[in-house]
């Protein structure tokens, strides 16, 4: 039943004073925990009835799960996302303003995490909070759900995730941020698009290394541990690992193909016919097209060596995988050793975790996120997509089939790239349209 509330003024005051909290997980030691817990303490005097209405707890120090409570309390709830800790800046980087003054301009809210996350949570509490206001009660229960390390790999997300299962509560729906509303998102397509997230890549980091006899440079041998490396991570090519198109990607060319002029339409036609073709064509792209259906090898570090001089007695590189769906971390590792085929290199997994299963883009679910992109952004499509970097949802989606990626802000090109960059900002006019979508998606839960 659709509420009688209406957005509260100054959302922009809101964003900016969350952004001049400078919660910067990766400099926790640092800095500590005093800006993670002005942030808490803030929240609770922007948002005076999400802390009376709704059950808080801490999960790990920096985990928040707000519980609100349904109308019909044997229903499987709905889980919405979001962080509140941001990526390091660097000092020397040219911001237009202070990067941790939340500085309010030209329609705009500038600042370290207005995109990336503290815009997106923002429009979500303060849909939340102007429910709350006009007496509204949610069909379904509804949990909040916000890590403080998120950046950094922290385990806040995954307990929240763990605590709910452990409960026994199964959520109907999960949502947390990934993709966006975009403008022209493939050549040829014209219009906005809301890309949401159906499946996320997984990660993995990979050291290979290897060991050598040491001595002196003036008698090498004919392979040093340096080269044995070297040439071990040259045969990662981004032929490693096969193509294969997720059913997200054949879907969403097939929706875009309506809107494809010139030869684009016949070619998205084609490509959503053929999801083997598909695959062959993105991988021949490359860039974001081929990330979305292959696993991708970026090397990273590469280290060896004591002096000019000295033949190093091992070496190592650190490579970064993002695995498509579909693929483990097991899988990935099993892979790189036969690409590799030297027995003298080791392959040890530091870190990872399996790419998604991908969520149905046909259910109610979905349906309900184009009701509320439709009230929101009624000019954009809403298409499925895979989402390459990780989020905090990821330790949901073994408990939960339906678990979406989307903020529902309008992004272009130079803000997606402000992202983790120089001058992230968001549009005043966006953060009201994101309080009107997620008022409208609560709004719409149905038991």
């Amino acid at each position: 039943m659709a509420s009688n509330a209406s957005p509260r003024a100054d959302i922009a005051k809101r964003l900016s004073r969350m952004i001049q909290l400078p919660t910067v997980s990766a400099e926790l030691e640092s800095r500590g925990n005093t800006p993670f817990e002005a942030f808490v303490t803030l929240l609770e005097e922007l948002y005076p009835l999400v802390h009376t209405h709704l059950t808080r707890e801490r999960i790990t120090d920096f985990g928040l799960l707000f519980h609100w409570r349904g109308s019909a309390h044997n229903t499987d709830p709905a889980v919405l996302m979001a962080h509140y800790d941001v990526v390091p800046v660097d000092e020397s980087d040219p911001w237009s303003y202070p990067p941790f003054e939340g500085h309010i301009a030209d329609g705009f809210v500038y600042g370290r995490g207005a995109l990336d996350d503290k815009g997106p949570m923002v429009v979500l509490l303060d849909a939340v909070e102007n429910l709350l206001i006009a007496g509204f009660t949610p069909a379904r229960d509804i949990y909040l759900s916000f890590g403080g390390n998120e950046e950094t790999f922290g385990e806040a997300g995954e307990r929240i995730a763990d605590t709910l299962h452990e409960r026994g509560i199964t959520p109907w729906l999960v949502l947390d941020e990934g993709g966006a509303v975009v403008d022209a998102p493939l050549p040829f397509v014209s219009g906005k698009a809301a890309m949401i997230g159906v499946g996320e890549k997984g990660l993995a980091t990979v050291r290979i290394s290897a060991r050598s006899e040491g001595g002196h440079s003036s008698v090498p041998p004919p392979l040093t541990a340096v080269g044995r490396v070297s040439r071990a991570v040259t045969k990662l090519t981004p032929r490693t690992f096969h193509a294969r198109a997720p059913r997200a990607i054949p879907r969403m060319l097939a929706l875009f193909a309506p809107r494809s002029s010139g030869p684009g339409r016949m070619l998205y036609r084609t490509l959503a016919a053929w999801p083997w073709l598909n695959a062959r064509v993105f991988a021949t792209l490359g860039g974001e097209a081929a990330a979305m259906v292959r696993t991708t090898i970026a090397p990273t570090r590469l280290s060896g060596g004591t002096a000019n001089n000295v033949l190093p007695s091992q070496a190592s590189a650190t490579v970064n995988l993002r695995l498509a769906l579909g693929e483990t971390v097991e899988g990935t590792a099993r892979r790189l050793r036969k690409r590799i085929g030297d027995k003298e290199v080791t392959v040890e997994v530091l870190e990872g975790n399996d790419a998604s299963p991908e969520s149905p883009s046909d259910g109610p679910q979905f349906a309900l996120i184009t009701e509320a992109v439709r009230a929101s952004h009624p000019e954009a499509i809403t298409v499925p997509y895979v989402t390459m970097a990780a989020t905090d949802s990821r330790y949901f989606h073994r408990y939960c089939r339906h678990t979406y990626r989307f903020a529902p802000l309008m992004m272009n090109a130079e803000q997606r790239a402000a992202v983790h960059g120089i001058d992230e900002r968001v549009a005043i006019s966006e953060l009201e349209r994101g309080e009107l979508f997620h008022r409208t998606l609560i709004e719409g839960l149905s038991a």
